[in-house]
């Protein structure tokens, strides 16, 4: 994670001036009307049991290990809803 943490310091350092936008489109009013605002969803704490290495592999990612456990998580209950399994 840590190559993560450098490349984001060097693009936070770096004017917008330096940056070349002519590939993303703009965003006009018609985008603005359609937009929906959409809240999170409330976290809820729980106790549950991982296997160790499904832990470790998480934290080492560094700190928000659980946040990304969440997102897997979250990825399979999106995928598998689709499609209309239980």
């Amino acid at each position: 994670m840590r190559g993560g943490r450098v490349k984001n310091a060097r693009l936070k350092a770096k004017p917008d001036s330096d940056i070349d936008y002519s590939d993303i489109p703009e965003l006009g009013p018609e985008f603005l009307r359609a937009a929906k605002m959409l809240m999170p969803e409330a976290a809820q704490p729980v106790t549950m049991r991982l296997d160790r290495s499904v832990i470790d592999f998480f934290k080492r990612g560094g700190p928000g290990y659980q946040a990304r456990i969440n997102a897997v998580l979250r990825a399979y209950v999106d995928t598998v809803g689709k499609a209309g399994k239980r």
